[in-house]
């Protein structure tokens, strides 16, 4: 085919019997573009061996075609962007924008930018931002709601909040959590956590709600602050059964990788889980059933989040309505807590 013969997106709108800027939005996998017409472009456009010139289409648009994904990491902390629960929820956000026609820009609060409105949209380097986490509330996030940037965050609504969010119920799964250990016998329940988190300190609300039903006291000296990695769910337990406490029957952690750390440490002092002490953790994590003993965990739905996410901030590119979305979360008994 020589040149004068080659289609172009307008003569691709014309045999589909839509607008230029419909073809263009359909050819990008846009979820504004009903599924049928989508359909019909991409089948036009790969059947003329159409491609689009994604250089001329980001020049004419002032559209990136990118979505920055942010990860908070707190710099004092041991978490890292490879942590599991982080990897599951990142790779759905990957396919679920690659789908629609977007590329995915990943960084970390270690190394962002303090000023993620110029850095990121004024700058033409990203169309939006999706948030993972809120951080020991960090203003950073709630300075965004009053630019033009469009932007949601994987975290917990509260009232305070002027932005939109998408997250598990962290109140009813710390409830869950402790109902389930306490259903097992256990009376004296640490909590392995760092309540300055948003999530965390909603479970660590569950937490108290599930003791005062059980009529059990909220003992403060059982609130073991800890963060959210294995070494330090090791080290923490460790310190506070040899310093301070040997009879806690019960453990709840933040989540499944403190809950593992918590374990190794109990194993190695010949501790039986859950004879003597029952575990429970937060997220469900692959590895959390294949350790032994496998961990009981509190689920959370990270492919639906991760679809939302990106729903959500697209229907806020496009200006469409949206709003703040709790997901429901179940408890999954495995041999840690099974008396």
């Amino acid at each position: 085919m020589n040149k004068k013969n080659l289609m172009t997106l307008a003569d691709i709108a014309k045999l589909a019997n839509v607008s230029t800027s419909t073809a263009s939005r359909a050819l990008r996998n846009n979820p504004v573009i009903k599924q049928a017409t989508r359909d019909l472009v991409q089948g036009l456009a790969k059947e003329h061996n159409f491609k689009v010139n994604v250089t001329a289409s980001k020049l004419r648009t002032q559209k990136t075609n990118t979505i920055a994904v942010v990860v908070m990491l707190e710099r004092k902390s041991g978490q890292v962007i490879s942590d599991p629960f982080l990897m599951e929820i990142l790779g759905t956000i990957a396919d679920e924008l690659t789908k629609f026609g977007y590329d995915m820009l990943l960084t970390t609060t270690k190394t962002a930018t303090h000023d993620w409105y110029s850095y990121y949209y004024e700058s033409k380097r990203a169309d939006g931002l999706i948030i993972i986490g809120q951080g020991e509330h960090d203003q950073r996030v709630e300075s965004l709601a009053s630019t033009k940037l469009p932007f949601v965050v994987w975290g917990t609504e509260i009232h305070e909040n002027s932005y939109t969010t998408i997250g598990s119920d962290n109140r009813k799964g710390g409830f869950l959590a402790v109902q389930h250990l306490i259903q097992q016998g256990c009376k004296r329940i640490a909590f392995l956590g760092d309540i300055n988190h948003n999530e965390v300190e909603q479970r660590w609300l569950g937490y108290q709600d599930a003791l005062k039903e059980a009529n059990l006291p909220i003992e403060h000296g059982l609130q073991i602050k800890t963060d959210f990695t294995s070494n330090d769910g090791y080290s923490k337990l460790r310190d506070h059964l040899l310093i301070e406490d040997q009879g806690i029957d019960g453990i709840f952690a933040v989540s499944d990788a403190i809950a593992l750390g918590a374990s190794k440490y109990l194993f190695e002092q010949k501790i039986e889980v859950p004879q003597k002490i029952a575990i429970i953790g937060f997220d469900d994590i692959a590895m959390s059933e294949f350790c032994s003993p496998s961990l009981s965990t509190i689920k959370q739905n990270t492919a639906a989040g991760g679809r939302l996410l990106v729903k959500i901030l697209l229907n806020k590119i496009n200006q469409q309505p949206v709003k703040s979305q709790l997901l429901d979360v179940e408890v999954v008994q495995r041999q840690s807590s099974r008396r």
